[in-house]
């Protein structure tokens, strides 16, 4: 039987050997965490009391997990990715942020970075939103001369905003593994996340107004109002959006006040946004709107204003249908998930674009995207809980506190093993194996010593460092060699664009996602605004 240092360095050692020759991680993870135990315990283990001890305790680990309920909601979400890559919402919605933003300077790639927001907010996955960017914006800002490193890196670097804004997928990942409450999670990185999508825009506007070459405005359209005129129908479209979901929200309280479903009761909260009071509120908010669009904007600047920004209204009811009904506590994650797909589905299907063919293909794009994941997290929970069976979170942990380093000494090397390990290896993998070593010894440290600035609470520790996770996350999609933002956008970019010219173009996006996570480590209560 070998000691526990010694396993630590020989499973280290054998998983990039098995990285190295290409062995996929789900099935290295399962073969390392057979080895790990058979260390431990000798070959006896795997033949005697079949069906006991450390193997049942895995089986257990394995088969928990699995059947979490939480866990459905990631091949909803990668469903509703698909419909949504593969039908006309996100080119239309492309297509509406553009008529409001293509006479400024940089518009596009500062459309680019809003619509990966917006994309983000729908469904939290990565590649296809790369994907997506990458064939609806990379043509139009070489067609316009953009520089061809700032339409890279806006795409790739926008793209993976998945990772932060809600409903991320490694967020519900990290929360099923620490048991963290993932609506906790999605609301303390709702913050980090429109920071660093403010972030990117602020370098992009910055960077072309110091050096207009960058990004050539278009010829200007003799159709296309003035500016002043664009500006009053922008604001006739903003009272538009306002007035409907004000009137949306008036007639959900209306209903809940009628059937006596809001009614105050001893211990138990009030209905979000539903109870008596909003009935007025929401009405007089919904009347307010009609009146200024009606009495002072008028009829036609309204039908205009429909018309250039109509393509932004089936993302928004998406995004309403998802967050609105976890937030305003109707469902949960799970549930909205669905509720998303159908949503999607039914906006697909008024536009004329549902077909067998879309179906089929989103649904095996799903099951190839979810069984990938599926057996990473199999492969990984299997190594992670034959180390911790063998006693190596202990060791590392002993090794990290025992060594006198300063707490943020200690977070410091833990974000360097992040961000080493996010370019070679996949998230699901780092989320499985290293948070449940690193997270024990997160919660032993100081509470008072992390950070520079503010005092976390107890309490939301662990949803700190799941934020401060998926920051680094951000930085792995980037990395070079193995970041997978590259190949995606590769996948699609013109045969002139190689790989060494999409990494030299995230280059000013790492810096950025880097000052993003040292605010994050400098002031960590950023995470606690809304909790």
């Amino acid at each position: 039987m070998f000691d526990i240092g010694t396993i630590s360095t020989l499973l280290l050692l054998a998983m990039l050997g098995l990285l190295a020759i290409g062995m996929p991680l789900g099935f290295a993870s399962a073969v390392l965490a057979v080895g790990v135990l058979v260390m431990k315990f000798g070959p006896d283990l795997l033949f005697a009391n079949f069906g006991t001890g450390p193997l049942n305790i895995l089986a257990q680990r394995i088969y928990g997990l699995l059947t979490d309920y939480v866990l459905i909601s990631i091949p909803l979400f990668i469903f509703m990715a698909n419909l949504l890559e593969r039908s006309g919402i996100a080119a239309e919605m492309y297509n509406s942020l553009n008529v409001w933003l293509n006479r400024t300077r940089g518009g596009i790639a500062i459309v680019t970075s809003i619509m990966a927001v917006i994309m983000a907010a729908m469904s939290g996955i990565i590649g296809g939103e790369v994907v997506l960017l990458g064939l609806i914006a990379l043509p139009q800002m070489l067609r316009l001369g953009y520089d061809r490193n700032l339409a890279i890196g806006t795409i790739c670097a926008s793209g993976s905003l998945g990772t932060m804004i809600p409903p991320s997928i490694v967020l519900i990942i990290y929360g099923l593994i620490t048991e963290t409450s993932i609506k906790a999670l999605f609301t303390a990185s709702f913050l980090p996340g429109f920071i660093l999508a403010s972030f990117f825009i602020i370098y992009i506007v910055v960077r072309t107004r110091l050096n207009p070459a960058l990004a050539p405005l278009p010829d200007l359209d003799p159709s296309e109002p003035e500016l002043a005129e664009k500006r009053k129908l922008f604001g006739t479209f903003l009272l538009t959006i306002i007035g409907g979901f004000a009137g949306a929200l008036f007639l959900r309280a209306l209903f809940l006040t009628l059937t006596g479903q809001n009614t105050a009761r001893e211990g138990v909260a009030d209905i979000a946004f539903g109870t008596p009071a909003y009935v007025a509120i929401f009405g007089v908010v919904t009347l307010a709107a009609l009146g200024l669009i009606f009495g002072v904007m008028g009829r036609e600047r309204f039908r205009t204003s429909w018309s250039m920004g109509k393509g932004l209204v089936g993302p928004m009811v998406v995004i309403g249908v998802v967050l609105g009904s976890i937030y305003g506590g109707i469902t949960g994650i799970t549930e909205a998930a669905g509720m998303g797909v159908i949503a999607v589905g039914v906006i697909a299907a008024l536009r004329g674009e549902m077909s067998f063919n879309l179906l089929w293909e989103a649904l095996k794009r799903t099951l190839k995207s979810t069984g990938t994941i599926i057996w990473v997290t199999i492969g990984a929970t299997a190594l992670a809980g034959a180390y911790t069976i063998a006693g190596g979170p202990t060791f590392i942990a002993s090794t990290i506190v025992g060594s006198d380093l300063p707490t943020m000494g200690v977070i410091l090397i833990m974000m360097a093993i992040f961000l080493v390990l996010g370019a070679f290896m996949d998230w699901v993998g780092i989320v499985l194996l290293v948070i449940p070593v690193f997270l024990p010894i997160i919660l032993r440290l100081p509470i008072e010593e992390i950070g520079l600035f503010g005092t976390l609470e107890p309490a939301h520790l662990s949803i700190w460092f799941g934020v401060v996770f998926c920051m680094n996350m951000q930085v792995s999609f980037l990395s070079p060699p193995f970041g997978p933002a590259a190949f995606y956008l590769k996948s699609v970019a013109p045969p002139e664009i190689s790989l060494t010219d999409i990494f030299r173009g995230f280059l000013p996006f790492i810096a950025i996602q880097l000052a993003a996570l040292s605010l994050l480590l400098i002031w960590p209560p950023l995470v606690s605004v809304f909790l």
